[in-house]
Order: structure tokens, then C-alpha cells, then sequence
């Protein structure tokens, strides 16, 4: 990981399911598939977000000890969910943490189904995040969908994220402000199957790439 002067000290926080209950909605696959893509998502999304100019760290948040050793490999610090069944309370605990760890450092929230994202789209998000941070400001990233968040970051002291259902419309209804429309990678997660054609189709991460192999075929 390296540091881009230009930027603010960002620590990359991204949330795991464990694999076994992540990714339901990619319904018509076997589990075994499903639980693999699940990992390969989120494995992909860590490794680009080590790669980053402006990211201190990566710090991932699972429960799944698997899944804890082989991000711990890419470079990345792991703490176990905090607060079951509730990832916003989760991700506030996380928020505490990097701010224990990494003083000064802006937490940055990242989904773990961004198997497309490329550093150097993340890194110019980054750096929209930090002119936004720097102005006691939140920010956010809508999803390709326009009706998810893929990213959010906050000042300490404003950190209240609203992940869920339509939660790029309780984000920007809060005060946060939209940053990366043009970062397509950043705004490409994958909850189902078309999502996941898609995916493969713009290019994908190592992980996911040998995960659905055998499976572009026949993704329509």
C-alpha cells in the first residue's frame, strides 16, 4: 500500500458475511459456487483496495476464519464483526477501531462485492473523499443501480452510515454528498447473476476470474 501525498490518510474498512451466508441473491447456482464467488468478491475487492495510492490500510471486518488467513496474506489487519446481524452498528465499531489504530485516518467504508475495481478509480475517489472529509462533509458512492451505496466515508465525528435498502437515498437525504459517478469499477458491485455477466464482461479480479470459470458461458 502506498500513500499519496496530494491525499488524506484514508484506512480502507471493508465488511465480510461469511462466505456460507454472503450473496443469496445469486439464486440458480450451486452453493458451492455461490460461497465461492462470495470469497473470490471480496478477496478481489481487498487486494485492489491494498493497491491504492492514498490507503494506509485495510482493515476487514468478518467473522469467517478462512476467509480472516487469506486476507491477512494480501497484507490486510482483521477484526471479527462486532455487532451480529446489524452492519451499521458494526461498521461504527470499525470506524472506532481504525480510529484507534490509524489516529487521524478517515475511515473509509468499501463493499466487499467490487470484483471489477481498479486502484486507480478508487484513488481518484479517494481524493474526492478527502476534499469532501476535509470540509466536515460526508460522502458517499452510489451503486450502478442508483439505489445502493458501494462506499462511504465520514469525519469521526459525523460517522452515522445508513447501509441497507435504498441507502444512497437515506445517505444523500442525511447531508452526504455523491462523489464518483464516473468511477464505473467503484460503482459496479454484483448481487445476482446479471450483475455478475456483467461484471465479467467490464474484467474482473484474479479471484473471481478463476471462481467463475466455466460459468461465462452460459451468463447470458
Amino acid at each position: 500500500m502506498s500513500a499519496d501525498p496530494r491525499a488524506a490518510r484514508c484506512v480502507v474498512v471493508v465488511p465480510v458475511k461469511p462466505p456460507t451466508y454472503g450473496k443469496s441473491r445469486l439464486s440458480g447456482l450451486p452453493d458451492d459456487q455461490r460461497r465461492d464467488l462470495a470469497e473470490a468478491f471480496a478477496l478481489d475487492t481487498v487486494q485492489a483496495a491494498t493497491a491504492t495510492p492514498g490507503v494506509d490500510a485495510v482493515l476487514v471486518v468478518t467473522d469467517d476464519h478462512r476467509l480472516a488467513a487469506s486476507v491477512r496474506t494480501l497484507g490486510c489487519e482483521v477484526i471479527p464483526d462486532g455487532v451480529s446481524n446489524d452492519l451499521n452498528a458494526t461498521l461504527v465499531q470499525a470506524a472506532a477501531e481504525v480510529a484507534r489504530r490509524w489516529p487521524g485516518a478517515v475511515p473509509v467504508v468499501l463493499c466487499a462485492d467490487l470484483p471489477g475495481v481498479r486502484p486507480v478509480e478508487l484513488a481518484g475517489v479517494l481524493g474526492e473523499v478527502h476534499d469532501q472529509v476535509a470540509a466536515g462533509r460526508v460522502a458517499f458512492v452510489r451503486d450502478h443501480t442508483g439505489r445502493g451505496t458501494t462506499l462511504y466515508a465520514a469525519p469521526a465525528d459525523a460517522f452515522d452510515p445508513s447501509f441497507g435498502v435504498a441507502s444512497a437515498t437515506r445517505h444523500e437525504a442525511a447531508g452526504a454528498v455523491e462523489v464518483g459517478t464516473t468511477a464505473t469499477s467503484v460503482r459496479t458491485d454484483v448481487d445476482d447473476p446479471d450483475d455478475l455477466g456483467a461484471a465479467l464482461l467490464a474484467g474482473v479480479g484474479p479471484h473471481t476470474t478463476r471462481a467463475s470459470e466455466g460459468r461465462a458461458t452460459h451468463s447470458g
